[in-house]
């Protein structure tokens, strides 16, 4: 059986526990905290991860999800078991009960809302951010039997696409909050792509090398290191390189190459520019020299 509490995670069960309804297919519900209300002429600093959890642990119970995820830090906290619906969605008296609605209902709040300031760094929707930590919610979700599906159609914007009756009782996957029915949020606005395979860390014993920081990987760079993450990139289907010459010289072709290798992760935005970051450097594994 997969693991009730997510191992990553903080566990601070709040009680109220309560059963599913199995005859409907496994799904996820995706959300943001939404928690300030901030424009691009005038950005807000993050809620520290510690307030919401105080919210879902103290007066805001009653709206509490499965899992808070922190995209900045990979941090996670857990309110409910898996095996027991949570509360971040509204349900209507003698309708679908949406927490409930599905072999199992996991439920996951992002702790983000647009134009939030991180580190003195605005992020306009969720895929900018580094989505640290992603690849470790995604499994975990997935071993509960959820797909890693959209029947919806992965979300693209605030906006309402309210999931037929007959799609909701019939698809499992991944819903947004914006797509379930008897609600009327329009969150989380974007959401990072599936995990592909190469995402899993390398194996436990192997010597790799440490994320260098991303200060080093400037243009005329020469290092053995750049040589050996050439060597990792090409292995992991991201050549994108134009020249076999100068693998140890950081260029053009290492951004570009480096940019799918981010994709393939499920990173979009300013997370994917082509300038290692210490999340897919730590899943590029690169050995050491």
């Amino acid at each position: 059986m997969p693991e009730v509490w997510m191992p990553q995670a903080l566990q601070m069960d709040i009680g109220d526990h309560a059963p599913y309804d199995p005859g409907f297919p496994a799904r996820a519900i995706a959300h943001i905290t939404g928690d300030l209300e901030a424009t691009a002429q005038a950005p807000l600093d993050l809620v520290p991860f510690a307030n919401l959890k105080g919210f879902f642990t103290g007066s805001g119970r009653s709206k509490a999800p499965h899992i808070l995820w922190d995209p900045f830090t990979g941090a996670f906290a857990q309110f409910f078991p898996a095996t027991s619906r949570s509360r971040a969605v509204f349900d209507a008296d003698g309708g679908f009960r949406p927490n409930r609605s599905g072999r199992v209902v996991l439920q996951v709040e992002a702790l983000f809302f647009p134009h939030c300031r991180v580190n003195g760094q605005a992020y306009v929707r969720l895929v900018e951010t580094p989505c640290k930590g992603w690849d470790v919610l995604n499994a975990w979700f997935s071993s509960w039997g959820i797909p890693n599906t959209w029947p919806m159609g992965r979300p693209t914007s605030l906006s309402r696409n309210t999931c037929p009756d007959e799609k909701w009782k019939s698809e499992g996957g991944w819903y947004a909050h914006a797509q379930v029915p008897e609600n009327k949020h329009v969150d989380p606005g974007t959401w990072p792509k599936f995990p592909s395979q190469p995402s899993e860390p390398p194996p436990v014993g192997t010597q790799f090398e440490p994320f260098p920081g991303a200060s080093f990987f400037q243009a005329g760079r020469r290092s053995p290191i750049i040589a050996a993450m050439h060597g990792r990139l090409v292995a992991e289907d991201c050549d994108r390189y134009t020249s076999s010459t100068g693998i140890d010289v950081w260029g053009p072709g290492d951004v570009r190459s480096y940019t799918a290798w981010q994709l393939k992760l499920g990173l979009e935005g300013s997370a994917a520019d082509g300038i290692p970051g210490r999340f897919s450097w730590d899943r590029l594994g690169v050995p050491r020299v």
